[in-house]
């Protein structure tokens, strides 16, 4: 066991794993089936459970009506999460802390408070057709200030869950003025007129949650949507970046774990040439690389967590985020590929948990910054400030 576990991460890791073995796994081939929709009263479940457990406000203070989970804490759930294919996890909203600190009154009554009692559903609308990992130099999405009203104009990509979500996140540029082309973030709710949906492209993971393409023409939102004053939206979208970069290093450890699980059972049991194929050593280099590189990326997280909840200055933080992205994502695939071989032809039926997980996993060393990207950030993090700060 991880020396820095606490008994409440471990109350926490037992609760998570209950609801996914339970509730979730079970689910996770008729979701493979159906397009990745479950019975309307099976979702209705999963999301009044997620909301009974208080998950949509793991990572808010309990004065805000939240759970006041740690990173630590939250990213030992989102672990459990990873272990589930199929998105079945993402059956709950999640308000993260940054808007705690940052939304006005208006915008915690409309948004932020239906966020944490899992009333209403987020989407980010970040990346467009020029702008993926490059977000702070490509956006051409504008708002322009017209007396008290923001007109929204533009074209965003791969916007999750969108089809599911009641309002987006967007990143604009502001047009003119003394703040032009600096980035905002704004709140634009779902059916205001101008919003169109252009395409939903077909993904290789089979989710309920589609990456659409919208385009937002003359959109027009109260200046009370804006969050935060003019120009600073990156902070909030690097704080959202390093959330969701921990997550996918959680989901992907999780997922590890998973398919190191049913695979060493499976390879226990099966026989081939008249021997388990556990026996031969082929099977156990695979198995062997796949414990060890699941444990080094999980105490890598664990650590990179505690960090963040020892309150590290954030921009050591956000080359250490890109750090565990790269090292997990990049881990979980390789173990996924070596599950699938094991399985054999098993392993390449959408029955099988590891066809699922070769397919979905695929995505997490693309999205939120691709392996690439993640690597530049290092490297600049290394040599603006130093080695020390990014292994200690």
């Amino acid at each position: 066991m991880y020396s820095g576990m606490t008994p409440r991460a471990l109350e926490w890791q037992k609760k998570i794993r209950k609801f996914v073995n339970d509730e979730l796994i079970p689910w996770e081939v008729h979701a493979e089936k159906n397009n990745g929709e479950l019975p309307k009263d099976i979702e209705k479940k999963h999301r009044e459970i997620a909301i009974s457990l208080g998950l949509p406000g793991m990572g808010i203070s309990k004065e805000a009506g939240g759970l006041g989970l740690s990173m630590f804490e939250q990213m030992i759930i989102w672990e459990q999460f990873g272990r589930v294919t199929n998105a079945l996890c993402w059956c709950f909203s999640e308000a993260q802390d940054w808007m705690e600190e940052h939304f006005s009154d208006y915008q915690k009554e409309q948004y932020f408070k239906p966020l944490l009692k899992g009333t209403k559903k987020e989407c980010y609308a970040i990346t467009e057709k020029g702008a993926g990992s490059d977000v702070e130099g490509s956006i051409e999405t504008t708002a322009e200030k017209k007396g008290d009203k923001y007109i929204i104009n533009g074209e965003k990509w791969y916007v999750t869950s969108a089809n599911l979500a009641d309002f987006f996140f967007l990143q604009a540029k502001i047009k003119s003025g003394q703040n032009k082309d600096k980035q905002s973030l704004f709140i634009i709710d779902q059916g205001e007129d101008g919003i169109e949906l252009i395409d939903t492209p077909q993904f290789s993971h089979t989710y309920a949650h589609h990456h659409s393409i919208y385009k937002f023409n003359n959109v027009s939102i109260s200046e009370k949507n804006i969050i935060g004053d003019e120009g600073i939206g990156m902070n909030y979208t690097h704080s959202w970046f390093r959330h969701e970069r921990l997550g996918i290093a959680a989901r992907c450890c999780g997922a590890a774990e998973r398919l190191i699980d049913e695979v060493t059972t499976f390879a226990k049991e099966r026989e081939s040439f008249g021997d388990k194929i556990s026996n031969y050593q082929a099977i156990q280099f695979m198995l062997a690389d796949c414990v060890t590189e699941l444990a080094s990326t999980r105490l890598m997280l664990y650590e990179i967590c505690k960090a963040h909840d020892a309150n590290q200055d954030v921009k050591i933080l956000h080359g250490k985020c890109s750090m565990i992205k790269l090292l997990a994502s990049e881990m979980a695939n390789r173990v996924a590929d070596r599950a699938v071989q094991i399985f054999g032809g098993r392993g390449y039926m959408r029955e099988n948990v590891a066809e699922r997980y070769y397919r979905e996993l695929r995505v997490d060393r693309i999205w939120e910054g691709t392996s690439e990207i993640h690597r530049i950030i290092i490297a600049n993090s290394l040599y603006k400030r130093g080695l020390q700060s990014l292994i200690e």
